[in-house]
């Protein structure tokens, strides 16, 4: 084995020799490397070493050594014989006044004279120390050395003899190697690394002990025992590497002959020590070693068992997890031993980035150990530079690309290949021309390193050969499989349910969980971002980990928070790029964002997918580093059994253009038949072979591909193929910086802006941005942003990027990139890069041509064209998607979609995304060659047209959308199946009344045709539309009215005949309403007015199959509705039938469920005896109140039961007597509810069947039930087959739901009877249940939970009811409440309405208008802010624009103050916002305010004192808070800016528009929903007071020249309150009667608002009783009824009615008073009369008394008796008049 050390002859080995020489401060001083083979000299010097140059200095001496000092007595300077000098460990350019101190301090300390001791000013030296005899100097030198072993100094001391005698020298020596030897051998005895090491080892073996003394042990004791073990035996096997290195040390120190053994011999020596000592070296190996004990590294107890294999085998897996130090380690190893160290070790890494951290590391430990520059770090690649050092980090692609200049890869007799587990396409590339290497060299030496990756697959590829495992020091982890099953959407910005589920975890972890470090994996900044806002805890911190942090901002992550825990919310930078300590709790996502690279479309999608099992394992990791900790996996342990077992390799996951082209390069012709470790898959290389032919970089030649002399550059340069690309053609157009430039910054697109913070530290990094957006796009915009940074002093940079939001770590890795990169287009293509600029990012020139046609040719297959759709975005050439812009885009900054774009790569997230976009122009393609892969002029020919279609009013757009859009997506549906191209679509824009079709050319008019005709059939519906209005509240026949458009009564029903219909839909299909109500009329060919659509969800509602109702505009159209009464309908029956609730489409009525009644009847005969049931402890008091009770005609007998405490016997009771009799009697006479009775009970008797007693039943409940109700199923009757046991028959009766008054009322009539056939005491008894039930959604149910618990408890307790809770299959919970009354059911029902369904919010500043806001984003965003800080529930009413919060009273009375305060707030805002886009606006203007005013508008709030301002660079509005008149002056200055330079010219001047009515300026204008007419509200107003004033102004019409519109009862509704429309409607009602020829009437009584049909002339005077005033009226003569008497005679008898009393009194026994002259008549009885005026009259002779007495005393004086004598009675007659006589 060679040696890694100067060899004894003082020259330098044969690798040596192969290295530059460097200069070295040691040579010829203390380190005495040459001094053993240096000839012997005398004490006297030899002559030529006392010729000198110069006399006043000594040989060897430099400039940076301090001069002697001694002086001899005649004045002239004397020169020392020995200088002992300490040198700084690191060079420095100054000494200061410690160093000054600590030098003299040392020179106290090692008995040194002070007179000897000098400081130089600057240099190594650090001080200095003259000596005249040899025994001071050596004494001084061991001193020094001896005090730096200790740890007292940390200087170099070196001896510069002026006079040489190999004596001394070798006195020195060896005082030294005894000094070196005792220390080494101290510090293996008493070392403090040592002593620490071994107190480890007890303690490991305490804890071994406790755990065997148990007995029984716990699996996880059992765990926790095997980890301690694992533990202890890794710190035994470091602490015996630590004396094997320490004996070795002491081994060539003493040498063999003076070395007492051990008797154990190295296999391989862990350090090449030979030759002279450099005690420096030494030294150094010495603290290293110690360092190594301390720290340890797992990887350190394994160090002879990895040299011996290495030494021994080839190739060699090494299987380490990360933070085993394998990394900094085994290079040292293997330079320290010399086993393949021969030449260069070279170690490859993924990153540049780790490349020269982990380089610098092992330049930092190993520091004295090599010679210098023996560690050096090689980041990119270069022809001209040689690999000579003897550890050399480089990245993989950077060895490959030397491997392409030299295929022995010469000067290299080691490769390790770290990292290998990321499996990176350099990687793999690597590795399989390593393979091949092997073969040839079997010299070298290769190692692979990887933490987690598949290594029997990598042995298997490599021969079969070794695999060595480094276990880590991990603690054991607890893996929790913790799914979740809820089936949520993503809560807020697009984010994934995963990511709340991550959040909630973490919540549960910080509640119940002891203390520890918390980290969870997510997959995405912005998540991770989400997350830590989400997260709210006031005792834990959350912080975020990605990789566009900045270092300070990732340096959190590693700080103490005291008394706070860190919640760590991280991507997979913390799954093996970081290790954190303290972490003892991971929360698994089980999701990762990965690019991967299609083949099939050619796209590199970057998207979420699940992760490997390698890296689920290597999260649950990060919880077992410094504790046993506990993974949570958020996903079952099936998922993860079906997950890969590793990471897919890159190679399948990327394109391959710079992996074939390499290959090429290598001359390899068959690209199938290259060694892949994983070979990709065939279409990925086809594909990959495509794009490198488009780029011009290969051709095929008879089947064999070659490289271009563009091919071949591109392979120098090492690049992806289209970045190469992309510099080659803009050094062609003479724009080499620009091209290098944008190479450098597409490489770092993404982490160039910084969007990171809250939502205001957001807003306004987008501002900042706008600033440098350019028209043209993102790579554009990145060249601008570098330009400017680069033109900066450096010392500005970091301030200026932390000013604009810059990542200034981005820009500086930019500018490494660049200089890179223009190293190698130097050296490689023997170029020369510009180093100024030519294009100009602020003017407009012919570079911006020439760099769009470069960056189209480099990305010719990323082409995207516009599709005319905002949702449809653009379309992808190759692959037909459709894909949106980023949000971060620049182009959105204009608010314009160019027509062309090519972009970088296509983001997978949510959804799909252009990123790094540039606009050019449709003709480029044409230009470019070879031409692009794709047919521009056919994509180009189906792009969507744009149609609008307008003159629509805002109620016919939001009927034609329907409710949640849904009709508008089945119209889209229709056209899209229509035309087969489900790229149309259809946008409605209700705010400006239009209508915008998207569709191709050749189809827009079918798509045309097809909204036409929806919109005609609802403008038709909506002129048709009525009220229905009952012309007065009551009970009986009240006539309803439809009051239509035009203010118009369009029918008046008076008849009671049905006008509305019940509509049942029985099918799974999805009905589209528009085309059931479509075809009902043609069907019937009749006009419908109104429709009541029921909104229950069908999954959830207990009436499912009913659709709604739909009222016609005559009783005939409804009664032929009804005649079909079911119709097969797209596969689904539907059924019609007449509607038994009134009040149609405006009134809701409420439905009932199916009313159930349970019956039952006594088929066994009363004993006569029965038990009471009392409640617990009151059976005293009971006893006490019944004595001598009688029950029926019995006094009953009472006792206690000695069976039972709680049980009273009654005896003595009437057989035939029921329960329900004796337990009225009972609860009547304690005067309780609470009791319970029942009768013992004898043999059965013989019953009629169940058959015959259910159609008995059957009969008596149609007999007490109303004939209006025909249907037969109405009622279901089901008589149960008793069983010998059974004491009582029972039967269950259903009544429909509609019929619920009539069922009570049967039941209540069927309560006691007896069925035919049966005994007399076999008496029914009804028990009525009635059910209802209501929905309360999931998320009302978990706010108001412990609410509705509490009320449904009350329920059961209070009134009797009983309740059942149970979830719904869509997800919701379904409470089903349970009664024998309906009053019950109706006060249960609705305290659970008011608490479901919460309280209204009735503010009068919550108009229509502010309530809209609550639609958008930032009103839902607003809502669920109010919600989470209330704990109450929101519910908006999109349809009616109604507010409902759900809760408890005191949350709901918070949440309603904040949601009317910021919502009015909010409402405020938006009437103070300016809008930067429009249609008349130029594009540029957000980016022109940026450019005046400041990315914060400084300029603005400086000119208008006391405004502030925001800039939403989304939406492209600045958001005001401030007064109107700030608004004003704002935009003024903004429209200032507008008109500058403003290509669009001036903005046209606003037309001003008159009111038809006023015929001046519309104030407050209205569109009528009819025509669209615009007026004057105000004037509406007054047209429609005018109209109640005039009864003959009826129809109201549009007053527009030429129209004449009735105006539609929307537009009244809107215009019109309540009470005013009631107004219009009476006065219409009015108008209709006076206007209808006779045919209608109001009722005769003065104010009584109700009408009656005229009968014919020729019919009879039908009776009309008003159900308001309740009077009776001739429906032919309009009197009072008058039946047996014509109506005409009746007038006369009305005219004159004495003629009609004469004409009843013909032929009667009639006498006039005298006084009244009333008509008295006396029919029987005695001859006494009283009169209606009060005076009693004699019949016979007509005296007048005032009193009876006298009469009767006058009728016995005079006529001898009172007249009754024959009949033996006495009474006093009536004065009966004729009933046809009205009465006078």
């Amino acid at each position: 084995m060679r040696s890694s050390f100067p060899p004894s002859d003082g020259g330098r080995s044969a690798t040596d020799r192969r290295h530059p020489s460097y200069p070295s401060t040691s040579i010829n001083r203390c380190n005495f490397r040459s001094m053993q083979s240096s000839p012997p000299l005398n004490h006297r010097p030899s002559q030529h070493h006392s010729q000198y140059p110069n006399s006043s200095f000594p040989p060897n001496y430099g400039r940076d050594r301090a001069p002697a000092k001694e002086i001899s007595s005649s004045g002239t300077r004397i020169r020392p014989n020995f200088i002992v000098q300490l040198v700084h460990p690191r060079i420095t350019t100054a000494a200061n006044t410690d160093t000054k101190l600590e030098i003299r301090s040392l020179a106290r300390l090692c008995e040194i004279p002070e007179d000897s001791v000098h400081v130089p000013q600057f240099g190594c030296i650090a001080g200095s120390f003259s000596f005249r005899q040899w025994v001071d100097a050596r004494s001084a030198v061991v001193a020094l050395w001896d005090c730096r072993l200790q740890g007292k100094h940390d200087f170099v001391p070196e001896l510069i003899p002026n006079v040489i005698v190999p004596s001394d020298m070798d006195e020195l020596r060896d005082r030294l190697r005894d000094l070196f030897s005792a220390h080494v051998l101290s510090l293996l005895e008493n070392g403090d690394s040592v002593k620490k090491v071994r107190s480890e080892i007890d303690e490991k073996s305490r804890q071994v002990e406790s755990f065997s003394s148990k007995r029984g042990l716990k699996l996880e004791d059992f765990e926790k025992k095997k980890a301690v073990e694992a533990e202890k035996d890794l710190i035994v096997k470091r602490l015996e590497e630590f004396k094997n290195a320490m004996k070795s040390i002491v081994r060539y120190l003493q040498g063999r002959d003076g070395y007492e053994s051990d008797g154990e011999e190295e296999d391989v020596a862990v350090f090449s020590l030979e030759g002279a000592y450099d005690w420096r070296r030494i030294h150094s190996l010495i603290r290293r070693e110690c360092r190594r004990l301390d720290d340890g590294l797992p990887i350190y107890a394994y160090r002879r068992n990895i040299l011996k294999r290495i030494h021994g085998e080839q190739i060699m897996v090494l299987i380490g997890e990360t933070g085993s130090g394998k990394s900094t380690q085994l290079v040292q190893f293997l330079a320290d031993s010399g086993v393949a160290a021969s030449e260069s070790i070279v170690c490859t890494q993924p990153r540049k980035i780790a490349a020269m951290t982990l380089a610098d590391r092992v330049r930092e430990e190993s520091s004295g150990c090599y010679e210098e520059n023996s560690v050096h770090c090689t980041p990119t690649f270069s022809s001209t530079d040689q690999i000579s050092s003897r550890v050399v980090y480089m990245t993989d692609n950077c060895l490959l690309q030397h491997y392409i200049k030299d295929r022995s890869l010469s000067g290299i007799s080691c490769v390790i290949v770290d990292e290998a587990h990321e499996r990176s396409l350099n990687t793999d590339l690597l590795l399989a021309l390593l393979k091949e290497l092997l073969c040839r060299r079997v010299d070298l030496r290769l190692v692979i390193m990887s933490a987690t990756a598949d290594a029997y697959q990598l042995s298997d590829y490599f021969f079969g050969c070794g695999i060595l495992r480094v276990n880590g020091r991990n603690y054991p982890v607890e893996i929790v499989y913790s799914p979740s099953y809820t089936e949520e959407t993503s809560v807020i910005g697009g984010i994934a349910p995963y990511a709340n589920d991550v959040v909630k975890k973490a919540v549960e972890i910080h509640k119940t969980e002891k203390e520890g470090t918390i980290l969870a994996f997510l997959t995405s900044q912005a998540e991770v971002e989400w997350a830590c806002e989400r997260f709210l805890a006031p005792s834990a911190v959350a912080l975020p980990l990605h990789g566009k942090l900045s270092f300070e901002e990732q340096f959190r992550v590693f700080q103490n928070h005291p008394g706070k825990r860190k919640v760590i919310f991280a991507t997979n930078i913390a799954e093996t790029s970081l290790t954190i300590p303290g972490v003892k709790y991971v929360i698994d996502s089980g999701m990762v964002k990965e690019s991967k690279y299609e083949p099939r479309t050619g796209m590199s999608i970057l998207k979420v997918c699940p992760v490997s099992q390698s890296s689920a394992r290597q999260r649950a990791g990060r919880a077992g580093r410094t504790e046993p900790g506990r993974c949570y996996r958020l996903y079952s342990q099936n998922d993860f059994n079906s997950m890969n077992l590793n990471q897919e390799p890159e190679i399948r996951r990327v394109h391959l253009g710079i992996a074939l082209l390499r290959i090429l390069a290598l001359g390899v012709d068959n690209i199938a038949d290259f060694d892949f470790v994983d070979a990709p898959v065939p279409e990925a290389i086809a594909m990959a072979v495509q794009n490198l032919v488009q780029l011009g970089a290969v051709v095929e030649k008879n089947g064999v591909l070659e490289l271009t002399q563009e091919g071949d550059c591109l392979v120098k340069l090492g690049l992806e193929p289209k970045l190469g690309k992309l510099i080659l053609g803009c050094f062609r157009h003479r724009m080499g910086k620009e091209g290098i430039v944008l190479a450098a910054v597409m490489a770092n697109a993404s982490s160039i802006f910084c969007r990171v913070g809250n939502l205001d530290d957001k807003m306004k990094a987008d501002c900042l941005k706008v600033q440098f957006c350019n028209h043209n796009g993102d790579l554009f915009t990145l060249l601008s942003v570098y330009k400017e940074w680069s033109s900066l002093p450096r010392e500005r940079r970091n301030k200026w990027c932390w000013e604009n939001s810059l990542n200034a770590k981005s820009m500086r890795r930019c500018e490494d990139t660049v200089k890179e990169l223009e190293i190698c287009i130097e050296r490689e293509l023997t170029l020369v890069s510009p180093s100024y600029w030519v294009w100009n990012p602020t003017v407009g020139t012919k570079y911006d041509k020439h760099l769009k046609m470069v960056i189209l040719a480099s990305l010719a297959e990323n082409v995207a064209m516009y599709t005319g759709y905002d949702q449809l975005g653009y379309e992808v050439a190759l692959t037909g998607q459709q894909v949106q812009l980023h949000p971060s885009c620049s182009l959105l900054a204009f608010g314009q979609k160019p027509s062309w774009v090519v972009f970088g790569e296509l983001l997978s997230a949510v959804d799909q995304y252009l990123v790094c976009v540039t606009a050019f122009d449709f003709e480029a393609l044409y230009m470019l060659d070879p031409p692009p892969p794709f047919d521009a002029s056919q994509m180009d020919e189906r792009r969507l047209q744009v149609k609008k279609v307008v003159g629509c009013s805002s109620t016919v757009l939001k009927r034609f959308c329907g409710k949640s859009n849904r009709s508008l997506l089945s119209i889209v549906s229709r056209a899209r199946s229509l035309c087969m191209d489900e790229r149309i679509g259809i946008q409605v824009d209700v705010d400006q009344n239009e209508i915008l079709l998207y569709a191709p050319p050749l189809n827009m008019e079918k798509v045309s045709a097809l909204v036409n005709d929806v919109l005609e059939c609802e403008k038709k519906w909506m002129r048709n539309e009525c009220l229905e209005k009952y012309l007065f509240h009551g009970r009986g026949q009240v006539p309803i009215a439809l009051f239509g458009s035009g203010a118009q009564i369009k029918h008046l029903e008076v008849d009671q005949r049905f006008l509305t219909i019940d509509v049942l839909y029985y099918g799974d299909n999805v009905v589209d309403d528009r085309e059931l109500l479509t075809f009902l009329e043609k069907k019937i060919d009749g006009c419908i007015c109104s429709v009541h659509k029921f909104a229950a969800n069908k999954q959830d509602c207990d009436e499912k199959d009913k659709w709604g109702r739909i009222t016609f505009l005559t009783p005939e159209f409804a009664m032929k509705a009804t005649e079909i009464q079911k119709f097969d309908f797209k596969g689904s029956v539907v059924r019609l039938f007449p509607s038994l609730s009134t009040g149609g489409g405006i009134f809701k009525m409420p439905s009932f469920p199916s009313v159930t009644a349970k019956i039952r009847w006594p088929r066994r005969e009363s004993s006569g005896r029965g038990c009471l049931k009392c409640p617990s402890g009151d059976i005293d008091s009971i006893l006490g109140g019944i004595s001598n009770l009688v029950i029926g005609t019995n006094s009953v007998h009472i006792q206690r039961d000695q069976k039972s405490d709680d049980s009273i016997l009654i005896s003595r009771l009437d057989r035939d007597i029921s329960e329900a009799e004796v337990l009225d009697v009972l609860e009547s006479t304690m005067g309780r509810r609470d009791l319970n009775f029942f009768l013992f009970r004898r043999n059965s008797v013989q019953c009629p069947s169940p058959t015959a007693c259910a159609e008995m039943l059957h009969k008596k409940i149609f007999a007490c039930m109303s004939a209006r109700n025909p249907e037969p199923n109405c009622v279901q009757v089901q008589v149960f087959e008793p069983k010998e046991a059974d004491y009582f028959m029972r039967a269950l009766i259903n009544f429909d739901g509609r019929l619920h008054l009539e069922a009570a009322k049967a039941l209540q009539e069927l309560n006691g009877e007896v069925l035919p056939g049966c005994l007399p005491w076999q008496k029914i008894k009804c028990e009525q249940l009635f059910q209802s039930s209501i929905i309360c959604s999931a998320s009302i149910y978990n706010i108001v939970k412990r609410q509705l618990n509490v009320l449904l408890a009350s329920f059961e307790r209070q009134r009797g009811g009983e309740w059942r809770l149970e979830p719904t299959p869509g997800g919701a919970y379904r409470v089903r409440i349970f009664a024998y009354a309906t009053r019950p059911i109706a006060e249960m029902r609705r305290e659970l309405e008011e608490l479901i369904r919460g309280r209204p919010i009735n503010h009068p500043g919550l108009t229509r208008r502010v309530l809209q806001h609550l639609m958008s984003r930032d009103g839902g965003i607003l809502m669920r802010k109010i919600q989470q800080e209330t704990e109450t529930y929101i519910v908006l009413d999109r349809h009616s624009l109604t507010v409902r919060i759900c809760g408890s009273s005191e949350k709901i009375a918070e949440a309603e103050q904040e949601l009317v305060q910021s919502l009015m707030a909010y409402h405020e805002s938006k009437q103070l916002e300016i809008h930067l886009r429009g249609p008349d606006i130029r594009p540029d203007l957000m980016k022109e305010v940026v450019k005046r005013f400041g990315p914060e508008l400084q300029g603005i709030k400086e000119k208008v004192h006391g405004v502030d301002l925001k800039l939403n660079t989304r939406y492209h509005v600045i958001q005001i808070c401030g007064s109107k008149e700030m608004r004003q002056e704002v935009q003024k200055m903004v429209n200032e800016l507008a008109r500058e330079e403003s290509a669009l010219g001036e903005k046209p001047e606003d037309i001003e528009v008159e009111c038809p009515i006023c015929l001046s300026e519309v104030d407050d204008g209205y569109s009528l929903e009819g025509c669209s007419h615009l007026f004057c509200k105000a004037c509406l107003l007054e047209q429609f007071e005018a109209s109640m004033r005039n009864f003959d102004a009826f129809p109201i019409l549009c007053s527009h020249i030429d129209c004449g519109t009735p105006i539609v009862l929307a537009d009244m509704r809107a215009l019109l309150s309540q009470d005013k429309l009631d107004d219009l409607f009476r006065a219409s009602l009015s108008s209709f009667v006076t206007s209808s020829d006779g045919k209608f009437r109001f009722c005769s009584t003065p104010d009584c608002p109700s009408i009656y049909r005229v009968a014919g002339p020729q019919g009879s005077g039908e009776p009309f009783i008003c159900g308001a005033c309740n009077s009776e009226i001739c429906t032919r003569c309009h009197l009072e009824y008058h039946p047996y008497i014509t109506c005409e005679r009746y007038q006369i008898f009305k005219e004159n009615p004495d003629l009609s009393l004469k004409d009843w009194a013909k032929g009667k026994d009639v006498k006039e008073c005298p006084l009244c002259k009333s008509t008295i008549e006396k029919s029987d009885g005695c001859n006494h009369l009283l009169c209606l005026c009060g005076k009693h009259i004699c019949w016979v002779c007509l005296d007048v008394f005032t009193r009876a007495e006298p009469c009767y005393d006058h009728l016995r004086t005079m006529h001898g008796g009172i007249g009754i004598a024959e009949f033996g009675i006495h009474g006093d007659p009536l004065i009966i008049f004729e009933p046809d006589v009205p009465l006078i």
